[in-house]
This record gives C-alpha cells, structure tokens and sequence, in this order.
C-alpha cells in the first residue's frame, strides 16, 4: 500500500485542488490520499470562508481518502511553522511514502538545493545574513543575498523565492530534513492563475480570486467554473447559511478582546514584540474595524499579512510561550480525523498500528489516548477556535450553535 500526503487549506478547495490530487496519486502510484488541513482559521490570519467540515466533504469528494486537521497553533503560523506543525503530522502516521506540493516552478532538483542551503546555515550564509539584516533590508531580500553568498550555484534561480507556493514548498522540504523523515518530496507546477492572481480568467483561478469574487458580487455563480461540482452543491446549499465567512466577521470580536487586553499589552502572544505590542495599543481605542486595524499597523518591517496573522494570534490566544513548548517537544501530539472515505477502512487500519500518535476521532475520549498534558491544551485551543468560529457563524446567518463535541466526522 502506498499512501500520498498533501498539506492544504482549500480555502475554498477549487480545479486546481482536484488537479493536484489527481497527479499526487499518479506520479507517485499512490493507492491513498492523505490531506493535512487547516481547520476553521487559516495561515493568511482571517477566518476560513467556508467551515471545515464543508471543506473536508469537498476534498473527500474531490478525491481525497483522509483529512486531519492541522492543530490552529500551525495553521495560523508563518510558513515555517505551518510546514513544520503539517509536515510532523505526516511523518508521525507512519505510512505516508510522499508529500505532494504545488510549486510554480515545478523543479524538486532546485526548490531541494535551495532547501540545503537553508537547512545547513553555513558560516557564509549566517554572516551575509545578519550583515543584510543590519543595513537594513527586509529577511526575504537577507535571505537572498545569503544563499547567494552560501551557494554561488544557485544564483541564477533567485526568482524562485519571489512567488509564494516555492517558499512554502521550501518549508516542506526544510521540515523533512530537519526530521530525517523517509518521505519523499514531489511537486507539481500550478496551472493557471497565480497564488495572488484576482481574476477569473482560466478555469484554474486561485483560491484568493475565487473568494474576492465571492466577496464582491454577494453571489457563487461567477465562480462556477472554477470549482469541481461537487464543490458547487455544496457551496449552494450552505450559501447565507454557514458561509460565506469573511475577515470583517471577526471585528467586533477582537476589537472587544483589543480594548480588554489593552492595558496588559500583548506581547506573551505568539510572533509579536514590544513595538508592535506598543502600536498597537496606541490606535486601538480608535480602530473597530479589521481592516482599518490592519492598514494602520502595517509597515516597512511589517506587512500586512503578519499584521493579520498577529491580530488572530491574539484574538485565539495562542500564546508565544505554549508554541515554544509544544515545538520542543516536536510540534504535535495527535491526528484528529475530519473525515474519510468509506473505502479508506484499510488507510486507517494501517495507521493504528503503524502511528506514533493517537488518532483522535472521537473528542469525548481524547483524553484517554493524548498523555501529555501539553496535548491537551493543543487540542483545547482547536476547540475553543472552532467555537469560536460557530458563534461568528451563529451570530451572522442565525443559525444553531455547533459545538465541536457533537461535530460528527464526515464519511462519504
């Protein structure tokens, strides 16, 4: 048996996320594929638009075999930890031959070189490095200049770190590496638009076009053409019921936590300092909106994605102190399962015996399988997300509280 994983969030899951799956299972002869997902919050710091039990049914319907959720502590990290939290997921099943990625340039030889350099950290690259860093330049342009530096050979494919499914495929790679994992790495060019591209012009449009087009005409049917069927069913029947999600949904949320916290300053959060911390208190009283928030924080040093990022670290509370702990004591403590394909029963049984964590399908006895209290609090903070998720959904379309304890798995 041979078993396929793919990292994703499929915000939502679109042609090319079927595409992708396709290939994963051709080009590695994979019988099974396993997909590590963000749950209700996602790595760009905003709320998922659509829930992850609606994402989870599309992957499965979409070619998927298993979905496991990616602990919120990774999946609203930056790449490094959200490959690291993803990637140790992977490597703990036990099964798992591959990792399947999507890259735009679609070379493993040279995203695997550049991943050496970026692992070893030579003497070369740590000096150039803090030397960048010190005059002045931002660390992707460092970072740059020191694998330059470290690496004269690879000086011709700096481009690469330019687009952003390279750099996360780089922090994929890093992740293996640094595990000595026996998984081994494939990536697929991405058809179409590109990770940032906000037109619908081809039917691989990308997961930010998709939603902006959501966002801006209040209607699914543009978007048509850019999603597998099943996606659309799906994405029909909970329109203005549970989705769509939006950043904006969570403003009155967080700045009720803002104004709280203001005084204490929110530095024991993860990924913020005391200048931002200091920023950030003096606008707040003034600033309800999230997007308002987000514009007047960003800066030179701090782009708006970070800004957003650090926003929901707060508002989830995921504090920088329980990150360290839970990456020293490498990065994860269990699976849990969002869903599954009835024909997958083998895929399963196969894990049980061969996982050097519990899978966790069942939340009423987690505790019995997960021994470490550190665990626990992992997977109180995935809990307390999701409520937290279902209240913004509850409170916009009216709908039944979900509480995570009743969640049932999907099965297709």
């Amino acid at each position: 048996m041979k078993t396929v994983g793919i990292i994703a969030e499929y915000n939502p899951f679109h042609n090319g996320h079927m595409y992708q799956i396709e290939q994963a299972k051709k080009i590695t002869g994979a019988d099974y594929c396993v997909i590590v997902m963000s749950g209700n919050f996602v790595q760009r710091g905003t709320p998922a638009i659509m829930d992850k039990s609606l994402r989870t049914k599309a992957a499965l319907m979409g070619g998927a075999d298993l979905v496991i959720e990616i602990p919120v502590h990774y999946a609203v990290a930056s790449a490094e930890y959200f490959a690291g939290g993803a990637v140790a997921i992977l490597d703990k099943l036990g099964i798992i031959d591959s990792l399947c990625f999507g890259s735009e340039c679609g070379d493993i030889e040279i995203l695997s070189d550049i991943s050496d350099v970026l692992v070893s950290e030579s003497e070369a690259f740590k000096t150039v490095l803090k030397q960048s860093v010190k005059k002045g330049d931002s660390y992707p342009k460092a970072r740059n200049y020191a694998i330059s530096a470290a690496a004269p050979h690879l000086n011709g494919h700096m481009e690469i770190l330019n687009h952003p499914n390279n750099i996360l495929g780089l922090e994929y790679l890093k992740a293996l590496k640094k595990r000595n994992s026996n998984i081994t790495p494939y990536t697929i060019a991405r058809l179409g638009s590109g990770y940032h591209d906000t037109d619908l012009n081809t039917s691989y449009g990308s997961a930010q076009a998709i939603r902006e087009s959501i966002t801006q005409t209040h209607d699914i049917q543009f978007i048509k053409d850019q999603i597998p069927n099943c996606t659309y069913e799906l994405m029909e029947q909970a329109y203005s019921k549970t989705f769509p999600i939006l950043p904006e949904d969570i403003s009155p949320l967080l700045h009720y936590k803002l104004l709280m916290e203001h005084d204490a300053g929110f530095e024991k959060y993860f990924d913020i300092d005391s200048g931002f911390s200091d920023k950030l208190r003096k606008y707040i009283p003034d600033m309800a909106v999230h997007a308002d928030i987000c514009d007047t924080l960003k800066s030179k040093n701090m782009t708006y994605t970070r800004v957003v990022r650090n926003l929901l670290h707060i508002l989830l509370n995921i504090y920088q102190s329980d990150v360290d702990t839970y990456r020293s004591e490498d990065f994860v403590y269990y699976a849990r399962i969002l869903g599954f394909r009835k024909s997958a029963s083998p895929l399963l049984s196969a894990i049980k015996s061969a996982s050097s964590i519990p899978l966790i399908s069942k939340l009423a006895d987690a505790e019995t399988y997960i021994e470490s209290p550190n665990g626990i609090n992992m997977l109180k903070s995935d809990i307390q997300a999701s409520h937290l998720y279902s209240l913004i959904v509850q409170h916009k379309f009216n709908q039944t509280f979900q509480n995570e304890y009743t969640r049932q798995i999907i099965i297709t």
